[in-house]
């Protein structure tokens, strides 16, 4: 078994002492299969950045739709036509065989070929998992997790209701569970006469569950034996998840919902079990996109789908290490890039959150986390590194609020800025983008109730050559061990970046809304800096940074959130939380509350004081 070593952990340990590396392992790790990554001597060859992607054409509308349809029929050399047509002009098509692998090549998935030179002689990676071997996992031998995170007193408001807000309320009884989720299901139900305000963002919500949790969860504050801080918290979950009473349709018509095991009736996931098991009420499942009616949510991230809509929501969103959450008892379809990641209204919530979904699953290769705590360490130098060309691919906008972040980290919670350099940047997310559409590819191979755009998606990565994937993994273990090497340079180092390199973009037509957009370049624009983690493994969060004017448009103040994100080392989830709450105290006077904001809690007030004056009648 071939084993390396994490830089941080064990640095220079050779595999001769493979021995004393398997006798430190922790009790639950012991037959596992354990893999780390080492540092590599000389970090990178000497090459400077480049960004030399060609333009991507954008469809919209109807052109889309014929389009997609077209490309996916001629990457699988046939189309459904009439079968006059069909004889006499098309019969197959596989002399258009081409025209894919064009379109391939022209999004830039050939360009990993310019430098194989660099990746020869470098074994690919499939899985970026790294367990380190430190930790304070040795505090949790029962795979327990703690009751509660630590974290120093509140002095400031972040604008939205917390965790501890609702729990604080439900304690006094002020507010009861019962009357917040009574509050809340008028906004998300769509089986009403009149669709609920909110309604198009939720697939669905279960009603009787709902009204059954929160009853229970009522009568327990009022016997004076609540769970812990989650019991009677609304939360929702992305329709990626299976739970029981719900079917998963990943946000289309079709139906993918688990078939329950027969040792194991439930096909809820782990992380959710663990949500209600600490009292919380999940509401409902919505739409793949991740909504702000609740203080915390749980989704999924393959290429920023938990720290991108936390950016453009100015909430905060946590991307853990690599399979640090686990995905059962169904199957992680995106297991070399995706993850299980919280959203939340602020960073404590966040991580009670982290807790909570924490606790080792049957498939989980780490061990439970000690307690956490939000109190930054106060030994070594607390350092942040700058990769400053890259910074500089984002829009003005962003880096002027995202450095103005900055500055006030280093001024006044005493961090240092070092620069550093990450090799292959275009090279990599095109690397990410090939591996993650292959993901989708395998998991989706009948695209019938797909939106168009996601049509063109899974055909690209149909279409990619076998040889090109495996020099994506080969980049993928370079880019590794760079960050190892890094990291042992600047040892917890966090890594900043811009969250979107843009403040989103205007809706151009109202056909976008009907059939979709499938826009190549400024879907690459957004991701610019969060494909990363997920192709290395490393965690990353999301803080708010303030607020930008939308593309094409000019305010005097802007309207659009913008997000600033650190990356750190492979399980330094704690050290980013921390990092995390100094800049949400930081940045807390740059918070606002949309137009649209619900106030949940008011809602609920409303409904308790209706039915008390009921009862009392």
């Amino acid at each position: 078994m071939d084993i390396e070593t994490s830089s941080s952990v064990m640095a220079g340990l050779g595999k001769d002492n493979i021995d004393t590396l398997l006798l430190t392992t922790p009790p639950c790790l012991i037959g596992t299969i354990v893999v780390f990554i080492h540092a590599w001597d000389g970090r990178r060859p000497d090459l400077p950045p480049t960004y030399d992607r060609k333009p991507n054409p954008a469809l919209r509308g109807i052109i889309l739709s014929v389009g997609a349809w077209l490309y996916v029929a001629l990457s699988r050399g046939i189309v459904c036509v009439s079968s006059v047509v069909y004889e006499l002009i098309f019969d197959r098509l596989d002399w258009l065989w081409f025209l894919p692998q064009i379109i391939w090549s022209n999004a830039g998935f050939g360009s990993l070929r310019t430098i194989r030179s660099h990746l020869d002689y470098i074994e690919p990676r499939y899985d970026p998992t790294v367990v380190p071997l430190k930790g304070n996992s040795d505090e949790n031998p029962d795979g327990s997790v703690a009751d509660t995170v630590s974290a120093p007193p509140v002095k400031y408001s972040t604008k939205y209701y917390s965790v501890a807000d609702y729990h604080e309320l439900y304690k006094s009884g002020e507010l009861t569970p019962i009357a917040v989720v009574k509050g809340l299901l008028p906004l998300i139900r769509r089986d009403l006469s009149t669709p609920g305000k909110h309604s198009i963002a939720f697939v669905d919500s279960r009603v009787d569950l709902v009204l059954t949790a929160a009853e229970e969860s009522t009568r327990r504050y009022k016997e004076g034996r609540p769970l812990g801080l989650f019991d009677g918290v609304p939360a929702a979950v992305k329709d990626e998840f299976d739970l029981d009473g719900y079917r998963t349709n990943m946000g289309s018509l079709n139906d993918y919902t688990l078939e329950p095991k027969s040792d194991d009736p439930s096909i809820t996931n782990w992380c959710i079990r663990q949500l209600e098991k600490a009292g919380a009420i999940v509401v409902g499942k919505v739409s793949m996109h991740e909504f702000g009616l609740v203080p915390i949510a749980l989704g999924t991230d393959g290429g920023g789908s938990v720290r991108i809509p936390s950016s453009f929501c100015s909430v905060v969103g946590l991307k853990p290490t690599h399979n640090r959450l686990s995905h059962y008892p169904s199957v992680n379809y995106a297991s070399t890039t995706s993850v299980i990641g919280p959203l939340a209204a602020d960073i404590r919530s966040l991580a009670e959150a982290y807790r909570v979904f924490a606790t080792p699953g049957p498939d989980t290769p780490f061990p439970a986390p000690g307690p956490l705590s939000l109190t930054p360490s106060t030994r070594g130098k607390k350092i942040l590194g700058i990769p400053e060309v890259w910074f500089s691919r984002s829009t003005p906008d962003v880096q002027r609020l995202c450095r103005s972040l900055l500055d006030k980290l280093v001024t006044e919670k005493d961090y240092t800025i070092v620069p550093i350099d990450i090799p292959f940047l275009v090279e990599g997310q095109t690397a990410h983008a090939m591996t993650i559409l292959a993901d989708g590819a395998a998991l989706l191979p009948d695209t019938t109730n797909i939106t168009a755009p996601n049509r063109i998606l899974l055909t690209l990565g149909r279409t990619t050559p076998a040889t090109d994937y495996l020099l994506a993994q080969k980049l993928r273990r370079l880019l590794m061990q760079h960050l190892a090497a890094l990291w042992q340079e600047f040892p917890g180092m966090i890594i900043v970046t811009p969250t979107t390199a843009c403040a989103g973009w205007p809706v151009v037509s109202k056909s976008e809304l009907k059939w979709g957009l499938s826009d190549g370049d400024r879907t690459l624009k957004a991701m610019e800096y969060v494909w990363l983690a997920n192709f290395t493994g490393i965690p990353a969060i999301s803080v708010p940074a303030g607020y930008a004017d939308p593309e094409g448009k000019h305010s005097t103040e802007g309207t659009v959130p913008v997000g600033l994100m650190g990356n750190g080392e492979w399980g330094s989830e704690e050290q980013l939380l921390q990092w995390g709450l100094e800049a949400e105290e930081l940045g807390a006077d740059l918070r606002e509350r949309p137009p649209i904001w619900e106030d949940v809690i008011q809602r609920a007030k409303w409904v308790g004081s209706s039915s008390g004056s009921q009862e009392t009648a």
